[in-house]
């Protein structure tokens, strides 16, 4: 969620790997016309509880907020209502397990909204973490650029040094949007900053490892790392860090009592599906 024009939809594009438009269901299974789809994704107006999913990654089901820093109290309202309700709802198929809350840098300009700032005092999420996601980074070129001008550099040495100034200008609005939001009665989980989500093939690790910490519970850690498909090295660490480790960390006697099937099936549990898939294998640790 978070206003209009942030990337939302090209971010859920990027974290699925796909360029395609997603299906959209009213929540009740019943598809809304794809002519409808195009519609409502090129005018950023959404409902809320329709649910998105991309047929390269069924694993993810999405909601998407419209951009409701120009939206009446009404809009403001359905969101929060949803947000609440579906964050501590007993039912697992329809709780929310992780918000994104995008803020672009092209308005760098107006950092923390009144809208945003309605939203973290008045949304109190529980247990499901909000995660602040600074949008559109590179729109910060243009502004490093007109900074070293300022500074008395030519254009070569400016291009030498944007990437440097590009750094400090996000690490200096980060700290002014922490400031802000942190003041609010219920403040984010986390932050972090993606960039040029709009090119096929844009890395998303970062926020889906951010994600991954925040939500703070076993079970759906590995719900998440299994279902991205960003990253084989993110599930391989958590592999190694809550599975392998641990036992690792046994005593001889207690390894002799560890099953190796079910250790090897407690592994893949971290990994997509179509690892899990696996025949015969052999699971060989040092020292055994």
């Amino acid at each position: 969620m978070g206003r209009a024009n942030a990337g939302k939809t090209t971010i859920l594009q990027r974290v699925c790997n796909t360029t395609d438009n997603p299906k959209i269901t009213d929540g009740r299974g019943n598809k809304i016309e794809r002519a409808i789809v195009r519609g409502t994704l090129e005018r950023g107006h959404h409902r809320i509880e329709h649910e998105l999913v991309f047929s390269s990654n069924p694993g993810f089901v999405f909601h998407d907020s419209c951009g409701f820093e120009a939206g009446s109290a009404r809009q403001f309202d359905e969101m929060k209502n949803f947000v609440v309700d579906r964050a501590v709802t007993g039912t697992l198929k329809e709780r929310i397990h992780a918000i994104w809350f995008c803020i672009p840098m092209t308005d760098y300009h107006r950092m923390v909204t009144a809208a945003e700032q309605k939203f973290f005092n008045e949304c109190d999420t529980g247990h499901v973490p909000v995660i602040v996601l600074l949008t559109k980074t590179e729109a910060l070129h243009d502004l490093a650029m007109e900074e070293l001008s300022d500074d008395g550099l030519a254009v070569g040495e400016a291009q030498e040094k944007a990437a440097e100034k590009e750094r400090e200008l996000l690490q200096r609005w980060l700290a002014h949007i922490k400031r802000e939001l942190e003041k609010c009665k219920f403040p984010p989980k986390a932050y972090v900053s993606v960039q040029k989500m709009h090119e096929e093939g844009a890395d998303c690790t970062r926020l889906v490892e951010c994600t991954t910490i925040a939500v703070n519970e076993e079970g759906l850690q590995r719900l998440l790392v299994s279902t991205q498909q960003s990253s084989v090295a993110l599930c391989i660490e958590y592999a190694v860090k809550k599975t392998l480790i641990p036992k690792m960390e046994l005593g001889i006697k207690d390894r002799f009592w560890v099953n190796v099937k079910d250790f090897e099936r407690e592994l893949l549990r971290w990994f997509p599906s179509e690892y899990q898939k696996v025949g015969d294998s052999v699971i060989w640790w040092q020292g055994w």
